[in-house]
């Protein structure tokens, strides 16, 4: 099985997700998202394979949140803003043959594998 992590090390729940997922005997593909950034379609297509709004993968408790008054903003501008500051993107996020979910906590990716 092909799994994919849209990873940051610094998040508990994605090195629990990460964790979950080698303790099954996958080793996925790792995108440390923070190092390099997703590209605004990109971010699109991913949001779209999750089925849920863009706001919804948006932390708006980070400072660039606040700073870039992204409170009202429609989703290309939330895109461009993800893009450029990807500490924006909730996380993590993983895509198998049976979807892409946003893991919080990190065991809800249980449902994915």
């Amino acid at each position: 099985m092909h799994v994919t992590i849209y990873h940051n090390h610094n998040c508990s729940n994605s090195r629990k997700a990460l964790e979950i997922i080698r303790a099954k005997g996958i080793e996925p593909e790792i995108i440390e998202y923070l190092k390099t950034p997703l590209e605004p379609e990109e971010l699109r297509h991913l949001i779209q394979q999750m089925q849920v709004p863009v706001r919804a993968v948006v932390r708006t408790g980070e400072p660039a949140y606040a700073e870039m008054q992204l409170d009202g903003a429609d989703d290309d501008t939330l895109l461009a803003a993800m893009a450029q500051h990807p500490i924006l993107m909730n996380r993590p996020i993983v895509v198998t043959p049976k979807g892409a979910k946003l893991c919080r906590p990190g065991e809800m990716v249980e449902g994915l594998l």
